[in-house]
């Protein structure tokens, strides 16, 4: 019981919708055939996640991420708009080549902490690890999960992807960036235009700074040159780091380290679209998305991922407008997936990441005004849709 008492929501959130999967399974409701190739399908997904996160976590407990963060302030010179122009790109470059989720759990503290160390307001920073978690995560298969079901469907490799994606990545951060200076970091709340750089960020232990710096430069080596699967990538390198970990620090090394509520969390999604999609929303989504592989059908499916995403979550969303896009229609398959990527930033449950972001910033004491958040995010996904998709259409 006292266990049970210490699981979080989400933990509860997690589990509940996989016992209604489960349910919907064991009563009929969602045939086995669809439900057996979802988890086949869904099996090297999990197996990238579970290690990926670990991977970023003791990444993260070596002070990588302090190392950078320390280096990105003062790289900014004490000049207030260029470090809103190096948090940009820092959180870019995480969600691009470690994941949205990443960027979501391990670089919100240490821009919080960022924050307090050279004086300025604190939601600024939050804001832009949460909406370049979203709108960051084009261009690579490893930067979303739904990057990697895209892929699948329209055999891309990792620089395919990212040779169709890039200027719509370009597009969505610009936009990004735009709507964070109008709304956040121009309205701080200290008036000066500098700061104070801090020292440089010296990591406790050397030695595994090193070994966690190579294995995820050489993880982002093997992706980018797409020599073996992601999950086989994503598990060597974390191979590589608990070992460092075991004989350095073997005491940072426990179970609460796998992302157990994400691997509970995603079959149960899984089975629960699956559910949901041979019972009719095929056909309504089929409807909503069209046939039209042109612009307008383009626009037709990012609106209408981007739309439900906020409704329900991008994930299931995702795939079960995976299915109403025509095998051919690859640009509106790439639209859809812009949809469901750029969009979910309106509602907290939009997405895993923006959950797992908020419960962050409660946990580092950071309130975010949700009528706000929700407001000029609004704005944001307006915005980035439409340079999106256009970018998207002009090079594709």
């Amino acid at each position: 019981m006292r266990a049970l008492r210490r699981l979080h929501v989400l933990d509860w959130l997690a589990a509940g919708v996989l016992a209604c999967g489960l349910l919907f399974l064991a009563t009929g409701l969602l045939p086995t055939a669809p439900a057996g190739d979802a988890m086949v399908r869904i099996a090297p997904l999990l197996a990238f996640l579970g290690t990926v996160i670990v991977l970023a976590e003791l990444t993260s407990r070596a002070e990588v991420f302090d190392v950078v963060a320390s280096g990105v302030a003062r790289a900014g010179g004490g000049s207030y708009a260029r470090l809103f122009v190096l948090c940009v790109v820092f959180a870019s470059a995480t969600t691009i080549t470690l994941n949205l989720d990443t960027t979501a759990v391990l670089l919100t503290p240490v821009m919080l902490a960022l924050a307090s160390r050279v004086g300025i307001a604190a939601v600024p920073l939050a804001m832009t690890t949460v909406w370049l978690a979203n709108t960051a995560s084009l261009l690579l298969p490893v930067s979303n999960l739904t990057n990697l079901l895209a892929a699948d469907r329209v055999a891309l490799s990792p620089l395919g992807l990212a040779g169709k994606m890039w200027a719509a990545q370009l597009a969505s951060v610009a936009v990004t960036m735009g709507c964070l200076w109008l709304f956040y970091w121009r309205r701080r709340e200290r008036g000066a235009d500098d700061y104070v750089p801090p020292s440089l960020h010296r990591p406790a232990d050397r030695v595994l700074f090193r070994v966690c710096a190579v294995a995820c430069a050489g993880f982002l080596l093997a992706i980018l040159v797409d020599a073996v699967p992601l999950w086989t990538a994503s598990a060597a390198a974390m191979v590589l780091v608990v070992a460092a970990f075991a004989v350095r620090r073997r005491s940072v090394l426990r179970l609460s380290l796998v992302p157990w509520r994400l691997l509970v969390l995603v079959p149960g999604l899984f089975l629960v679209v699956e559910t949901v999609n041979v019972n009719g929303l095929h056909e309504l989504l089929s409807s909503a998305v069209g046939p039209d592989g042109g612009l307008l059908g383009m626009f037709r499916a990012a609106g209408v991922g981007g739309g439900l995403s906020n409704v329900l979550n991008n994930l299931p969303v995702y795939l079960a407008g995976e299915s109403a896009v025509p095998e051919d229609n690859h640009r509106q398959l790439l639209a859809l997936l812009i949809g469901t990527n750029v969009g979910p930033v309106v509602t907290p449950w939009a997405s895993l990441a923006t959950l797992l972001w908020f419960e962050r910033c409660h946990a580092q004491g950071v309130r975010v005004s949700l009528k706000r958040f929700m407001g000029t995010g609004a704005v944001l996904a307006a915005g980035a849709l439409l340079a999106s998709v256009a970018a998207l259409a002009a090079t594709a």
